[in-house]
């Protein structure tokens, strides 16, 4: 018995809507300042260009404050698609 596994549209916005979801739900006080990636780090001084850990905080922050409403909208979507077909 072979699985037909597809390599799809559906599937690869299914992935980029689980990643968004992922992003979304890391919470700073709980999860990532246990991990020393908490509010008061990765802050530069002033004219200095900001490293990879302080763009991936500022990603982080971005996508939980834009995201919120449009993910709540989509992941309605998509679990009305996979009720209606499978």
């Amino acid at each position: 018995m072979a699985l037909n596994m597809a390599f799809t549209l559906y599937s690869l916005i299914q992935t980029a809507i689980l990643c968004t979801n992922a992003i979304a739900v890391l919470h700073e006080e709980r999860f990532l300042s246990k991990i020393g990636w908490g509010v008061d780090q990765g802050v530069g001084g002033f004219g200095d260009d900001p490293g990879v850990k302080a763009q991936i905080l500022n990603l982080i922050r971005s996508v939980r404050t834009v995201m919120r409403v449009p993910l709540i909208i989509v992941n309605s979507a998509c679990i009305v698609l996979l009720l209606l077909f499978g």
